[in-house]
């Protein structure tokens, strides 16, 4: 039988040591050392020879590779299972991250108690106790008679107890270890190893598992993004902690798309998905004051109004700090030096200070537009008229580019009750069947902004 053993690599330059070392002696990086499990083969040559001929397999023409039907499971969360691309696959690994005391647990307790009424499912609390997920089913008033809790954290007895369950929850990944490594859980080299077993025992016996990861002051998953690659789907929690509202994002989804979203609104009851989202993401007194500016953005199918909202203040420091919520910080800090230079703005002595409404986070270009717009509207201290949205792209000539889901965009803001519309006239001709419902302003550069904003 093969003997295992644990050595420690480099991931900067693949040097080996055969304990932890705080500097690598080769390439002299601090903390680059990784633990990982490595193999010693027997000794008998006839056993191994007929231990690889059993993983021994033929190569297919792709003509005689018989296409496997994707069976899906609801959620019984109909926002959850438009992000998953119409349901759970069965043997997929799924993890959820987000921000701790975001919702991950909760939501994820709602989708066992629902599975759980027809089949045996397992959650397993790792990091709380079993009494404590009861409390938070009590709470949530939920009827779960199939939900089995399991209170562990070693994988090797986790993977011992799944029996005939299809799906496993492991709250949280940080916190299982394996007894083959020394380290301690959490560590880059627990992490990788354990998914590694359970991606195992999920493609081998079609289990399903949703992990849970948290996301670090750094800002990424588990420790280093070291999962991503394993998982077959990858969600992500935005918002902030205070807010109702919570947006699940699909940054990896090998069985559907990753443009689409959910917005969930947190009650004493648990999670609940919103259909109705129009103006959960705009503020009741838009128009009245300056540096508020309105967008049609695209999410896959999904297209919202999202209000921008900007402070300008002096600033007490010789370098101006740049702060935007939701926004890309480096496109802010860009957009602002288009305008100093090609509309002669000065912001060298503020602070700019932008913030997108209810939490969600935007990242298409379509949102440079109305991020210019909010920052002119601040500097000349001019409020933008409540009923008129925008949208393009700025490219750093000037030029207002054209944007993607032109003709939804303008049909989102016709349905929210918007009366006029800024956009690239190179969207013109796809547009112009909505002339008669609200009133088109094509712009070709943005220091034809000026006029059209204020007249």
């Amino acid at each position: 039988m093969p003997k295992t053993k644990s050595i420690f690599i480099c991931n900067a330059c693949g040097a080996t040591s055969p304990q932890w070392l705080g500097k690598c002696p080769q390439c002299l990086k601090f903390g680059t050392l990784i633990e990982e499990i490595t193999t010693t083969p027997s000794t008998s040559g006839s056993k191994n020879k007929r231990e690889r001929s059993n993983f021994i397999t033929k190569a297919l023409p792709i003509d005689k590779i018989h296409e496997k039907q994707i069976q899906r499971t609801s959620t019984g969360l109909e926002e959850l299972d438009t992000v998953l691309g119409g349901g759970i696959v069965q043997g997929s690994l799924i993890l959820l991250g987000g921000d701790p005391g975001i919702g991950k647990s909760t939501i994820l307790t709602q989708v066992m108690a629902n599975l759980s009424q027809q089949q045996k499912v397992l959650y397993v609390c790792a990091e709380e106790s079993t009494a404590q997920v009861k409390m938070r089913c009590t709470r949530l008033n939920l009827n779960a008679p199939n939900l089995y809790l399991l209170n562990e954290t070693c994988i090797e007895d986790i993977l011992e107890s799944i029996t005939d369950e299809k799906f496993v929850v492991i709250d949280s990944i940080q916190t299982v270890y394996t007894s083959e490594l020394s380290s301690v859980a959490g560590s880059v080299g627990q992490i990788r190893e354990c998914a590694s077993k359970i991606q195992k025992i999920a493609k081998s016996r079609e289990i399903t598992f949703f992990l849970v990861g948290h996301v670090t002051k750094e800002g990424s998953l588990a420790g280093p993004k070291v999962l991503e690659h394993i998982m077959d789907t990858v969600l992500y929690f935005e918002g902030e902690l205070e807010e109702q509202y919570k947006v699940l994002r699909a940054v990896k989804n090998r069985f559907g798309s990753i443009m689409e979203v959910g917005v969930f609104e947190m009650t004493s009851e648990g999670l609940f998905g919103i259909q109705d989202y129009s103006g959960l993401f705009l503020s009741q007194g838009r128009g009245k004051a300056s540096g508020c500016s309105i967008l049609p953005t695209q999410t896959g199918n999904r297209c919202m109004m999202v209000e921008l909202q900007t402070l300008l203040a002096k600033t007490p420091y010789g370098m101006p700090r740049r702060m935007p919520i939701g926004i890309d910080q480096n496109k802010l800090i860009l957009l602002i030096a288009l305008l100093e230079k090609r509309c002669n703005l000065s912001f060298h002595s503020y602070d700019v200070y932008m913030n997108a409404m209810g939490g969600i986070k935007i990242n298409e270009p379509a949102i440079d537009l109305a991020i210019c717009s909010a920052l002119i509207s601040a500097i000349k201290d001019k409020p933008i008229d409540g009923d008129t949205a925008l949208f393009g792209e700025v490219g750093l000539t000037g030029e207002i580019r054209a944007t993607q889901f032109a003709e939804k965009r303008i049909n989102e803001a016709i349905k929210m009750g918007f009366k006029r519309i800024i956009f690239p006239k190179k969207n013109y001709t796809s547009v112009q069947k909505f002339q008669n419902s609200i009133e088109l302003i094509p712009v070709s550069y943005i220091s034809q902004i000026f006029e059209k904003l204020f007249s």
